[in-house]
């Protein structure tokens, strides 16, 4: 008797059904508002991580609190460095919204998980070394998690990835799935 989770053809890969794609679903929407509301509030500076007067929208800077805050680690000569910077800014915030639609939608997983991955792996390593323990944080865990919704297709259940998918755009550049 198989133990494995029933699954449905996509074409070379195939999506996860059932109670473990409704999980899959959960979470890449779950994820993607994690990285839609971090835009939201630092675009709009909605008063959570961000107050209205250090909102981008108003001329403040979304990267320069956070990698401000890196001078003291390892590597936070070429983190703090970088903060302030409008290019930075805008990768920064273009990466959090494009990442954050993308889940929320159940297109693009795969995009989004290598630009979300990069990101996050990024802002792990300004952060080291760890305080609360020495290797793993919850950027490396939403990372993993973000290429496990890739492979498993997560977008095909509660999203638009099946059509997505069958797309003449995807068909014709499959790394856009």
């Amino acid at each position: 008797m198989s133990t494995d989770s029933p699954t449905i053809s996509t074409g070379s890969q195939r999506a996860t059904t059932g109670p473990a794609g409704y999980a899959w679903a959960v979470a890449r929407i779950a994820l993607g508002w994690v990285f839609l509301w971090a835009f939201l509030d630092k675009t709009f500076g909605l008063g959570f991580a961000t107050p209205a007067g250090k909102a981008w929208i108003s001329g403040g800077s979304p990267t320069t609190g956070f990698l401000k805050g890196t001078a003291g680690n390892s590597l936070g000569g070429l983190f703090s460095g970088l903060a302030g910077q409008a290019w930075v800014d805008w990768l920064f915030m273009l990466g959090l919204l494009g990442v954050g639609a993308a889940l929320v939608l159940g297109a693009g997983l795969r995009v989004a998980a290598v630009a979300g991955t990069l990101l996050l792996v990024l802002m792990w390593a300004a952060e080291l070394p760890l305080a609360t323990n020495p290797f793993v944080d919850d950027h490396l865990i939403y990372a993993i998690v973000l290429v496990g919704l890739a492979l498993a297709n997560a977008g095909e259940t509660l999203g638009i990835g099946a059509w997505w998918g069958r797309t003449p755009l995807v068909r014709a550049y499959p790394a856009l799935k």
